[in-house]
């Protein structure tokens, strides 16, 4: 939801000069959602709280299976793209897109290596965007 306020917000106050930047985002996210759907089918990998005993969900996930975190992948990717667009939400994106990866661990719904993947799908993704 983060995302498509922010998307809404710069098109609120950027006008028609912000169709590019938010168009730009929502083609990075589409592309990123179709990579980690056919990674996570692909890989069947558990969910730590499924594995670990230990290990307690603290939110409902929103499929079975773990690799690689698509919350993680998108928050690098569109925050690569919008701070490309407009610097100064570097002080915003950068921490949000932190927390957001670290949060995937602390809930229990993710494995460090999943997070790490998601990220680096998530910044992939983004700078490859830029050469279309």
């Amino acid at each position: 939801m983060f995302w498509y306020a922010l998307m809404l917000s710069l098109l609120a106050v950027g006008g028609v000069q912000a169709f590019i930047p938010v168009g730009h985002m929502a083609a990075t996210g589409f592309v990123g959602t179709l990579l980690y759907k056919w990674l996570k089918s692909t890989t069947s990998r558990p969910r730590p709280f499924a594995v670990e005993s230990a290990v307690r969900a603290g939110a409902d996930p929103l499929d079975a299976f773990s690799f690689p975190s698509g919350h993680t992948l998108h928050a690098i990717a569109f925050s690569v793209v919008a701070i490309a667009y407009y610097p100064t939400l570097v002080w915003l994106l950068g921490p949000f897109a932190f927390l957001v990866a670290l949060s995937r661990v602390v809930l229990g719904l993710h494995y460090p290596s999943d997070v790490l993947a998601g990220a680096a799908l998530g910044a992939l993704i983004a700078y490859v965007s830029f050469w279309f």
